[in-house]
């Protein structure tokens, strides 16, 4: 495989501190013997971009390192504005790019188009927290891990060759996948719903266990993701049960308790519910899906509903990551909270309405109703979250631990609209019809984009920056 066929992109909205993630990665490539192209998809505001990309110029890597920013982003969406000739597409073309954690994503989509793609959020790191005492794992399982109090004896850092491990599966058939690989129709996690990856209530372990089925010799494995430790899988409710049970904790932020893995092996599935797109890779030689352009955090849901078409296949290689749960410019646990709980709606009432899956994307009935016991559904589980922090308020000697709980009730009474039934219900319809109208209007252009910019990709470039850093 050619270098330019192999591509390493860091969605980001967060500049400032990217370079380190940049060189950290590079470095790991190349101790493995691999030179991927490095692109950095941007969602800074073209201020911020003025005041950091300064900062990655100051980078050392040994491959190339490209640069697509809000000018870069600009001019591609001008371009194929061009290339449409009709004014009325632009609003879903920009909806499809805009800033937003989709949007980002379907430029890194575009961008190593008609190649293999890895990609890593800017808070992952190439290595993963691991129990020094391996632990053997039980028929069908393929993975176990546990909560940690950090800084605590018992774990430490394991670094594995990461590109190596997603060649060896992205865009082979099941059958030529390495033998030590498990086989099998999915993954269920013991701690979370299979279909909508929502936490079954705060767990300190969990399994991945493989339910056993044929996976079909000549299905291509489009989709391959690596192991996650750190702050993996844990929903913002069960971030902030932690905080409520944490006597010493006075900072929701600051989760003290990290996901350690204690053991795991590689493994190919007919479907994949577990996808994680924060340590992902993708076949992306003939175009794949756009992932939802939502600013909700559920773009990857797509995915977890396109793989279980017939001839494709998805894997858990094997290596895995440590997410650092990055906490600058991070919304407030209230306010991810809500974020969640929307998504987790959106999730049930979309993959209940599928109507088709094809090469590019989904189809989908549900038009955007949620009805009062939708909404009662949601605020009933948050209000049960804010009694117990009022609780545990109550109960705290602390002061600034009584403060920092009342802050955190107060802050998930604000971003639930008090709790108010009628207004809830209203703002929660309006949300959920944007985001619907939004993703439905995206899904039939991107058949079109994508042939432009397979071709435009090939006879000049889309628009991107290479950083005039020093190369190593």
């Amino acid at each position: 495989m050619q270098v330019d066929d192999l591509y390493f992109v860091i969605p980001t909205y967060r500049l400032r501190d990217v370079g380190e993630t940049v060189e950290l990665y590079d470095e790991h490539f190349w101790r493995n013997g691999h030179s991927p192209t490095l692109i950095v998809c941007d969602d800074s505001s073209p201020v911020a971009q003025e005041k950091y990309f300064p900062s990655l110029e100051r980078t050392s890597t040994h491959s190339e390192l490209y640069y697509v920013g809000p000018r870069e982003k600009e001019e591609f969406i001008a371009f194929l504005s061009r290339r449409l000739r009709d004014k009325r597409l632009d609003g879903l073309v920009k909806n499809l790019f805009r800033p937003s954690y989709g949007g980002n994503r379907n430029h890194t989509l575009m961008h190593s188009l008609g190649g293999l793609m890895v990609s890593s959020d800017d808070d992952m790191r190439p290595y993963a927290l691991m129990e020094h005492s391996l632990e053997s794992l039980v028929e069908g399982e393929v993975s176990r891990g546990r909560l940690h109090r950090a800084g605590e004896n018992g774990y430490g850092c394991k670094s594995y060759d990461i590109i190596g491990s997603f060649l060896d599966v992205l865009g082979k058939r099941a059958c030529d996948v390495p033998d030590n690989y498990e086989t099998g129709d999915v993954l269920i996690d013991t701690a979370m719903d299979l279909e909508t990856n929502v936490s079954m209530g705060l767990s300190r372990e969990n399994s991945l266990v493989l339910d056993r089925g044929p996976v079909p010799p000549d299905a291509v494995i489009k989709m391959a993701q690596t192991f996650r430790s750190g702050t993996n899988d844990i929903d913002a409710m069960d971030f902030a049960g932690l905080f409520l049970e944490d006597e010493a904790q006075i900072d929701p932020d600051g989760l003290n308790e990290l996901y350690v893995l204690v053991n795991f092996r590689p493994a190919v599935t007919n479907k994949n519910w577990r996808m994680d797109c924060g340590v992902a890779g993708y076949d992306n030689t003939f175009g794949l899906p756009p992932f939802f352009p939502t600013r909700l955090r559920f773009e990857d849901y797509i995915y977890r509903l396109w793989i279980q078409q017939p001839g494709v296949a998805a894997a858990h290689v094997d290596s895995a990551q440590n997410h650092t749960r990055s906490n600058y410019m991070r919304n407030p646990v209230a306010a991810e909270i809500f974020n969640e709980e929307v998504s987790n709606l959106l999730k049930k009432k979309i993959k209940d309405s599928v109507t088709r899956i094809d090469e590019l994307g989904i189809a989908f009935d549900y038009d955007g109703e949620v009805t009062a016991d939708d909404a009662h559904a949601v605020l009933d589980k948050v209000a049960t979250m804010y009694t117990r922090a009022i609780q545990a308020s109550e109960r705290t000697m602390r002061p600034d631990r009584k403060d920092a709980l009342r802050l955190f009730a107060a802050n998930l009474q604000k971003a639930f609209y008090a709790f108010e039934p009628d207004f809830f219900h209203q703002n929660l319809l309006r949300i959920v019809d944007d985001v619907v109208t939004t993703i439905k209007g995206s899904m039939e252009l991107w058949p079109t984009l994508i042939e432009i910019c397979y071709f435009e990709k090939d006879r000049r470039g889309l628009p991107k920056t290479k950083v005039n850093n020093h190369r190593i």
